[in-house]
């Protein structure tokens, strides 16, 4: 049955790229903007948005955002096309004036305050366009996110059954942005529960290959029936690694990051150090130094790099991404960084929407999408996704960008010297 509603599903991998980055080669991805645009196109009945926040225009005169502003234009033309556009945002949101001027062109908004359910945001990166399409991946609604940071996600076509999954995961922050004081229902009704998870992944064909996709969802509370866990999901997708494990994300932190009192958070860590110590996994950690980054990540990353020394001799390597940028970048708050949040290994690719630290997985709703084509019958002329996500991750492991973190290195994210 899950072959037929995806009889032809098309699946890109897509990429936001900074300006003035790999400027000397022309990009492989489509962008994210172009895939966003695209959907819009598309739409014919119905957007649902899920979003931490809305600022699609920057506030200045500055013309870096045309592309933020191209996608604005067009979400505020779908109500004159008889498409119902729903965006649920995160509560309460710092800048309303995009979700302020949707909503009076005829949008429906719904702020939804996480905060007094879980004690976390809304930080998922959801997008889903006539339940036939869907984007997910680590761009926000912001105009930085499509020229100034580097953004990976995942563009599907025609795939009615997997939209569907993702418009439930959808209509659960829907429903909590709809309840007055914020509230989770005592039991989730069944039209909400879980079209695919671990256990039973739709068997799709993505690009003519065959696919087993599933989506799993943080943080457990507010996680529907048959729902895969987030942080359940990434470990096991680390444990079913055989020959590697590539992973790009803009912290990775062993530590409760928003909580008094701080508590060592190991689940990420360790599942790590046993795949390349005791399973003889090579494990490539790529991180981002901006000028965000938590000093105390790069001391607990060395101590995974330390790992390397005889007599152990894990195969475990970490670099730093640093997004270089000009005087007139520098100004530009909140952008020039890799913000990628996916995991490539031997076997399949996990996009999510998270950070790697406790508290998006244990109280910020977040979304990851697996796509598993181990084993398939690739024929000429085609590629899984798996390995488009593997170039994409060596790319940038070996690009000029990214520099290994040493054991004994000080000041291994200085922000002075950028």
């Amino acid at each position: 049955t899950n072959l037929v509603c995806c009889l032809l599903p098309r699946v890109h991998l897509v990429e936001s790229i900074p300006a003035g980055l790999y400027e000397s080669s022309p990009p492989p991805h489509q962008s994210i903007a172009q895939s966003w645009l695209r959907l819009l196109h598309k739409a014919n009945s119905s957007v649902h948005i899920a979003a931490f926040y809305f600022t699609l225009r920057s506030s200045d005169m500055d013309s870096s955002d045309y592309e933020g502003k191209m996608v604005f234009k067009h979400l505020k033309k779908l109500e004159s096309k008889g498409v119902r556009l729903q965006i649920a945002v995160n509560a309460p949101q710092t800048s309303t004036q995009d979700t302020a001027d949707l909503a009076a062109s005829g949008a429906e908004v719904r702020e939804v305050n996480l905060k007094a359910v879980t004690g976390g945001i809304v930080h998922t990166k959801l997008w889903v366009v006539d339940q036939t399409h869907l984007y997910v991946g680590s761009a926000n609604m912001d105009w930085r996110s499509l020229t100034q940071v580097k953004e990976v996600g995942l563009l599907v076509e025609d795939c009615s059954c997997l939209a569907q999954d993702a418009s439930r995961i959808f209509d659960v922050y829907w429903s909590i942005g709809g309840t007055t004081n914020g509230s989770l229902p005592p039991y989730w009704p069944a039209r909400l529960s879980a079209l695919s998870n671990s256990q039973n992944p739709l068997q799709l064909k993505f690009n003519g290959v065959p696919a087993q996709v599933y989506l799993s969802s943080a943080p457990p509370q507010v996680s529907t029936r048959g729902r895969s866990d987030d942080l359940t999901t990434i470990l096991s997708v680390i444990d079913d690694a055989q020959e590697f494990v590539y992973i790009s994300v803009m912290d990775f932190i062993p530590l409760s990051e928003f909580t008094t009192p701080l508590r060592f958070w190991p689940a990420l860590d360790s599942a790590l150090r046993s795949a390349a110590c005791t399973r003889g996994v090579q494990v490539r950690l790529m991180v981002s130094c901006w000028e965000h980054s938590s000093a105390s990540m790069f001391i607990f990353l060395q101590s995974l790099v330390v790992l390397n020394r005889p007599p152990l001799s894990c195969d475990i390597e970490v670099k730093v991404f640093t997004v270089p940028s000009t005087a007139e970048q520098k100004k530009i708050p909140y952008a020039r960084v890799n913000h990628a949040k996916y995991m490539v290994t031997d076997r399949v690719l996990y996009i999510g929407t998270s950070n790697w630290s406790e508290t998006y997985f244990t109280q910020t709703a977040g979304v990851g999408l697996v796509v598993n084509q181990t084993g398939s019958d690739v024929r000429a002329g085609q590629q899984t996704l798996q390995s488009q996500a593997e170039e994409l991750f060596l790319r940038d492991w070996t690009s000029q960008y990214s520099g290994p973190l040493t054991v004994d290195q000080q000041h291994v994210c200085s922000h002075r010297s950028l």
